[in-house]
Protein backbone atom coordinates (compact mmCIF):
# COMPACT_ATOMS: atom_id res chain seq x y z
CA UNK A 1 0.00 0.00 0.00
CA UNK A 2 1.45 3.59 -0.82
CA UNK A 3 0.63 6.41 1.41
CA UNK A 4 1.45 9.60 0.72
CA UNK A 5 1.46 13.23 2.00
CA UNK A 6 0.61 15.77 -0.10
CA UNK A 7 -1.07 19.70 -0.38
CA UNK A 8 -3.57 20.58 -3.04
CA UNK A 9 -2.87 24.43 -1.64
CA UNK A 10 -3.75 23.69 1.81
CA UNK A 11 -3.11 21.81 4.83
CA UNK A 12 -1.07 18.66 4.31
CA UNK A 13 -3.41 15.58 4.13
CA UNK A 14 -2.47 11.93 3.80
CA UNK A 15 -3.88 9.42 1.48
CA UNK A 16 -3.61 5.83 -0.31
CA UNK A 17 -2.32 5.70 -3.75
CA UNK A 18 -3.72 3.60 -5.78
CA UNK A 19 -3.75 3.06 -10.06
CA UNK A 20 -1.53 2.62 -12.79
CA UNK A 21 0.70 5.19 -13.74
CA UNK A 22 -0.55 8.16 -15.06
CA UNK A 23 -4.28 7.14 -13.81
CA UNK A 24 -3.49 7.22 -10.06
CA UNK A 25 -5.81 8.13 -7.71
CA UNK A 26 -5.41 9.62 -4.06
CA UNK A 27 -8.22 8.55 -1.77
CA UNK A 28 -7.65 10.90 1.28
CA UNK A 29 -7.28 9.70 4.92
CA UNK A 30 -8.48 11.37 8.32
CA UNK A 31 -5.19 12.62 10.21
CA UNK A 32 -1.62 10.99 9.98
CA UNK A 33 -2.07 7.24 9.53
CA UNK A 34 0.76 6.43 11.39
CA UNK A 35 -0.81 7.09 14.47
CA UNK A 36 -4.76 7.12 13.73
CA UNK A 37 -4.50 4.09 11.42
CA UNK A 38 -5.97 3.99 7.89
CA UNK A 39 -9.24 5.73 8.29
CA UNK A 40 -11.03 7.37 5.37
CA UNK A 41 -12.03 11.04 5.54
CA UNK A 42 -15.59 12.55 4.03
CA UNK A 43 -13.22 14.16 1.59
CA UNK A 44 -13.12 13.70 -2.49
CA UNK A 45 -11.07 11.64 -4.02
CA UNK A 46 -8.31 13.37 -6.33
CA UNK A 47 -5.63 12.42 -8.81
CA UNK A 48 -2.14 12.32 -8.13
CA UNK A 49 -1.36 14.90 -11.09
CA UNK A 50 -3.21 17.29 -9.14
CA UNK A 51 -1.94 17.27 -5.89
CA UNK A 52 1.88 17.85 -5.16
CA UNK A 53 3.46 15.67 -3.29
CA UNK A 54 5.52 16.21 0.53
CA UNK A 55 8.08 14.21 2.09
CA UNK A 56 6.17 11.00 3.18
CA UNK A 57 7.47 11.49 6.62
CA UNK A 58 8.36 14.00 8.80
CA UNK A 59 10.64 12.25 11.11
CA UNK A 60 9.25 13.20 14.66
CA UNK A 61 13.13 12.93 16.42
CA UNK A 62 15.78 11.65 14.21
CA UNK A 63 16.89 10.16 11.14
CA UNK A 64 19.66 7.30 11.34
CA UNK A 65 22.02 7.06 8.35
CA UNK A 66 24.46 3.84 7.91
CA UNK A 67 27.53 4.80 6.00
CA UNK A 68 29.69 2.34 3.96
CA UNK A 69 26.95 -0.18 4.00
CA UNK A 70 27.42 -1.54 0.89
CA UNK A 71 31.57 -2.95 0.11
CA UNK A 72 31.34 -1.39 -3.05
CA UNK A 73 30.87 2.41 -2.09
CA UNK A 74 33.30 1.70 0.85
CA UNK A 75 36.15 0.76 -1.80
CA UNK A 76 35.41 3.76 -3.78
CA UNK A 77 35.61 5.87 -0.89
CA UNK A 78 38.94 4.41 -0.30
CA UNK A 79 38.03 2.33 3.56
CA UNK A 80 36.88 -1.29 4.02
CA UNK A 81 33.64 -1.91 5.71
CA UNK A 82 33.50 -1.35 9.13
CA UNK A 83 33.13 -4.43 11.57
CA UNK A 84 30.11 -2.91 13.32
CA UNK A 85 27.60 -0.66 11.51
CA UNK A 86 28.54 2.72 10.76
CA UNK A 87 25.65 5.12 12.55
CA UNK A 88 25.25 8.98 12.09
CA UNK A 89 22.49 11.48 12.73
CA UNK A 90 20.49 13.57 10.09
CA UNK A 91 18.10 16.57 11.72
CA UNK A 92 14.37 15.97 10.77
CA UNK A 93 15.19 20.08 9.01
CA UNK A 94 17.53 18.08 6.77
CA UNK A 95 14.29 16.53 5.07
CA UNK A 96 12.52 17.67 1.77
CA UNK A 97 9.82 16.06 -0.47
CA UNK A 98 9.84 14.88 -3.98
CA UNK A 99 10.73 17.59 -6.87
CA UNK A 100 11.63 20.29 -3.85
CA UNK A 101 14.86 21.52 -4.46
CA UNK A 102 18.02 20.81 -3.08
CA UNK A 103 19.89 23.72 -1.73
CA UNK A 104 23.68 23.85 -2.16
CA UNK A 105 24.80 24.96 0.95
CA UNK A 106 27.51 28.47 1.07
CA UNK A 107 31.04 27.43 1.66
CA UNK A 108 30.96 23.88 0.14
CA UNK A 109 32.40 23.40 -3.51
CA UNK A 110 31.59 19.36 -3.28
CA UNK A 111 28.05 18.08 -3.05
CA UNK A 112 27.02 14.62 -3.53
CA UNK A 113 24.34 12.23 -4.38
CA UNK A 114 23.87 9.02 -2.31
CA UNK A 115 20.49 7.19 -3.33
CA UNK A 116 19.20 4.82 -0.57
CA UNK A 117 16.49 2.59 0.71
CA UNK A 118 15.04 4.41 3.76
CA UNK A 119 13.12 2.39 6.13
CA UNK A 120 10.06 4.13 7.91
CA UNK A 121 9.85 3.26 12.01
CA UNK A 122 6.09 3.01 13.37
CA UNK A 123 6.53 1.39 16.79
CA UNK A 124 8.52 2.69 20.37
CA UNK A 125 11.72 0.49 19.59
CA UNK A 126 14.05 -0.51 22.17
CA UNK A 127 16.45 -3.63 22.70
CA UNK A 128 14.35 -5.46 19.44
CA UNK A 129 16.40 -8.54 18.30
CA UNK A 130 16.75 -8.36 14.34
CA UNK A 131 14.19 -11.70 15.28
CA UNK A 132 11.26 -9.00 15.61
CA UNK A 133 12.80 -6.18 13.72
CA UNK A 134 10.30 -6.10 10.95
CA UNK A 135 7.72 -5.79 13.59
CA UNK A 136 8.75 -2.16 14.29
CA UNK A 137 8.60 -0.54 10.77
CA UNK A 138 6.02 0.99 9.15
CA UNK A 139 7.40 0.69 5.45
CA UNK A 140 9.95 1.92 3.42
CA UNK A 141 10.60 4.75 1.30
CA UNK A 142 13.67 6.65 -0.94
CA UNK A 143 15.96 8.70 0.10
CA UNK A 144 19.07 10.86 -1.32
CA UNK A 145 21.52 10.89 1.43
CA UNK A 146 23.23 14.41 0.09
CA UNK A 147 26.43 15.26 1.06
CA UNK A 148 29.05 18.32 1.46
CA UNK A 149 32.41 16.02 1.18
CA UNK A 150 34.57 18.83 1.40
CA UNK A 151 32.60 19.54 4.63
CA UNK A 152 32.86 16.11 5.70
CA UNK A 153 36.77 15.98 5.22
CA UNK A 154 37.85 18.96 6.99
CA UNK A 155 34.95 18.29 10.20
CA UNK A 156 36.21 14.94 11.07
CA UNK A 157 32.13 14.61 11.99
CA UNK A 158 29.36 14.39 9.75
CA UNK A 159 27.32 16.76 11.48
CA UNK A 160 27.24 19.38 9.09
CA UNK A 161 27.79 17.69 5.90
CA UNK A 162 25.10 15.16 6.24
CA UNK A 163 22.69 17.58 8.43
CA UNK A 164 22.28 20.98 6.54
CA UNK A 165 18.83 22.24 5.14
CA UNK A 166 17.33 20.23 2.44
CA UNK A 167 20.07 17.10 2.20
CA UNK A 168 17.68 14.71 3.23
CA UNK A 169 14.48 14.19 0.40
CA UNK A 170 12.69 11.56 1.16
CA UNK A 171 9.65 10.52 -1.10
CA UNK A 172 7.34 9.46 -3.20
CA UNK A 173 5.89 7.96 -0.51
CA UNK A 174 5.85 5.13 2.04
CA UNK A 175 5.16 1.67 0.54
CA UNK A 176 3.47 -0.38 3.37
CA UNK A 177 3.89 -3.87 1.53
CA UNK A 178 7.43 -4.85 0.33
CA UNK A 179 9.89 -7.31 0.47
CA UNK A 180 13.30 -5.53 1.00
CA UNK A 181 15.23 -8.07 0.63
CA UNK A 182 16.28 -7.91 -3.48
CA UNK A 183 15.66 -4.35 -4.43
CA UNK A 184 17.15 -2.75 -7.53
CA UNK A 185 18.59 0.76 -6.99
CA UNK A 186 19.18 3.24 -10.01
CA UNK A 187 20.22 6.99 -9.39
CA UNK A 188 20.78 9.15 -12.96
CA UNK A 189 22.06 12.52 -12.49
CA UNK A 190 20.35 14.58 -15.96
CA UNK A 191 19.18 11.27 -17.19
CA UNK A 192 22.81 9.48 -16.77
CA UNK A 193 22.81 6.32 -14.70
CA UNK A 194 25.17 6.66 -11.81
CA UNK A 195 24.57 4.43 -9.12
CA UNK A 196 23.07 0.87 -10.02
CA UNK A 197 22.48 -1.47 -7.27
CA UNK A 198 20.85 -3.78 -5.41
CA UNK A 199 19.34 -3.83 -1.77
CA UNK A 200 20.73 -7.56 -1.44
CA UNK A 201 24.52 -6.23 -1.30
CA UNK A 202 23.84 -4.49 1.60
CA UNK A 203 26.39 -5.68 3.96
CA UNK A 204 24.24 -5.33 7.73
CA UNK A 205 20.74 -6.30 6.62
CA UNK A 206 17.69 -4.41 7.80
CA UNK A 207 17.08 -6.13 10.60
CA UNK A 208 20.06 -6.16 11.80
CA UNK A 209 20.55 -2.77 11.62
CA UNK A 210 17.46 -2.50 13.90
CA UNK A 211 18.44 -4.56 16.46
CA UNK A 212 22.03 -2.76 16.84
CA UNK A 213 20.57 0.67 17.16
CA UNK A 214 17.53 -0.06 19.40
CA UNK A 215 20.13 -1.66 21.93
CA UNK A 216 21.94 1.94 21.70
CA UNK A 217 18.74 4.15 21.74
CA UNK A 218 15.37 4.58 21.46
CA UNK A 219 13.72 4.61 18.14
CA UNK A 220 10.45 6.43 17.91
CA UNK A 221 7.63 5.95 15.64
CA UNK A 222 8.24 8.46 12.32
CA UNK A 223 12.10 7.81 13.02
CA UNK A 224 13.90 7.09 9.85
CA UNK A 225 16.42 4.87 8.74
CA UNK A 226 18.67 5.64 5.89
CA UNK A 227 20.07 1.89 4.92
CA UNK A 228 23.53 2.84 2.84
CA UNK A 229 24.47 3.42 -0.42
CA UNK A 230 25.51 1.35 -3.69
CA UNK A 231 29.08 2.69 -5.81
CA UNK A 232 28.96 5.56 -7.95
CA UNK A 233 28.63 8.44 -5.94
CA UNK A 234 29.59 11.68 -7.59
CA UNK A 235 29.63 15.32 -7.26
CA UNK A 236 26.36 17.66 -8.26
CA UNK A 237 26.12 21.30 -9.60
CA UNK A 238 23.35 23.95 -9.55
CA UNK A 239 21.13 23.08 -12.10
CA UNK A 240 21.42 19.63 -12.29
CA UNK A 241 18.56 16.99 -11.52
CA UNK A 242 18.64 13.97 -9.81
CA UNK A 243 16.58 10.79 -9.84
CA UNK A 244 16.35 7.78 -7.67
CA UNK A 245 14.60 5.03 -8.49
CA UNK A 246 14.25 2.07 -6.23
CA UNK A 247 12.08 -1.37 -7.47
CA UNK A 248 8.87 -1.55 -5.73
CA UNK A 249 8.21 1.89 -4.52
CA UNK A 250 8.94 4.15 -7.55
CA UNK A 251 10.86 7.12 -8.42
CA UNK A 252 12.50 10.35 -6.20
CA UNK A 253 13.36 13.33 -7.98
CA UNK A 254 15.28 16.42 -6.90
CA UNK A 255 16.84 19.71 -8.67
CA UNK A 256 19.84 20.92 -7.35
CA UNK A 257 20.31 24.68 -7.06
CA UNK A 258 22.00 27.46 -5.70
CA UNK A 259 21.40 30.61 -3.78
Amino acid sequence: MRIARYTTGEDPAYGIVQGDPGGEVITPLTGDPLYVGLTPSRAEPVMLEDVRLLAPVIPRSKIVAIGKNYADHAKEMGGEVPDEPLMFFKPNTAVVGPFDPVVLPRGSEEVSYEGELAVVIKTITKGVTAEHAAECIYGYTIANDVTARDWQRRDGQWARAKGFDTSCPLGPWVETELDPADLSIRTTLDGQVRQAGRTSDMVHGIASLIEHMSAAFTLLPGDVILTGTPAGVGLVEAGQQVTVEIEGIGTLTNTFVRR
